[in-house]
């Protein structure tokens, strides 16, 4: 979710302090692993976590992006919209933490976005990559990233970064359809600064990227992202060759 002092408009979301323990989330156990889910709580500082990263603008963190398997080892997924101002000199910060840089700084190179997001916003294809300056996959490890599977198949652990803290949080849910082209997950306080954030299943798959309708949704309660398929796979394969 963008806050919306940057770069393109979208609705206004609350800037809500994010809260480290929240009392209504349900204990409830899915078919692949026990709860509770629905939590959000600050992320450990992980190896997996050390994937997950804030998008830098000068000073000040606006999104999240993560590392995802490639060829060339310096590969970033995240929002579309986190990236349309080419006009920004933009720094990755794996596993930034407490004004901290535990993994370097990356300074983003290309950036990769689908035809559908570069010519009309459109809101399906708000996924992209980047690549950075250097071999950040053998500096932090990386995901793979994975398009064509059912939305909901299993829970995936959503992890990012608010714009008004410099600790990332995460969530752990199973996604629900939105429309047949979107995926929508409950985790409550993702605000502003968490578009871009990896939707990763226990495989370490990334499965969803939080963006899509409403650049990720208009509430921090609820968070949205394309359902990656044909659109995603193509571009993932035209950055890599």
């Amino acid at each position: 979710m963008l806050p919306s002092v940057k770069r393109t408009p979208r609705l206004a979301l609350h800037a809500a302090a994010v809260l480290l323990t929240v009392t209504s989330a349900s204990e409830a156990v899915a078919d692949d692993g026990a709860g509770p889910f629905g939590v959000t709580a600050v992320a450990a500082a992980t190896a997996q976590n050390a994937r997950v990263g804030a998008l830098f603008a000068g000073k000040e963190h606006f999104c999240t992006a993560s590392v995802v398997r490639s060829p060339h080892r310096d590969l970033l997924v995240t929002a579309a919209h986190c990236l349309d101002d080419s006009d920004d000199d933009l720094v990755f910060v794996p596993g930034y933490r407490d004004g901290r840089a535990p993994y370097g700084k990356w300074k983003v190179l290309k950036r990769y976005l689908p035809d559908g997001w570069s010519e009309a916003q459109d809101e399906d294809s708000d996924v992209a990559f980047a690549t950075v300056e250097g071999d950040i996959q053998d500096a932090v490890g990386a995901n793979r990233f994975v398009t064509g599977t059912a939305t909901g198949a299993t829970a995936v652990t959503v992890t990012g970064y608010p714009s008004s803290r410099d600790l990332p949080i995460s969530c752990t849910n199973k996604p629900t359809a939105h429309s047949s082209t979107q995926q929508r997950i409950d985790c409550p306080e993702f605000t502003g600064g968490t578009s871009g954030s990896p939707w990763v299943n226990g495989n370490g798959q990334v499965v969803g990227v939080l963006g899509g309708h409403e650049q990720g949704g208009a509430t921090p309660d609820v968070s949205y992202s394309v359902v990656l398929g044909a659109e995603a796979a193509a571009l993932y394969r035209d950055v890599v060759c």
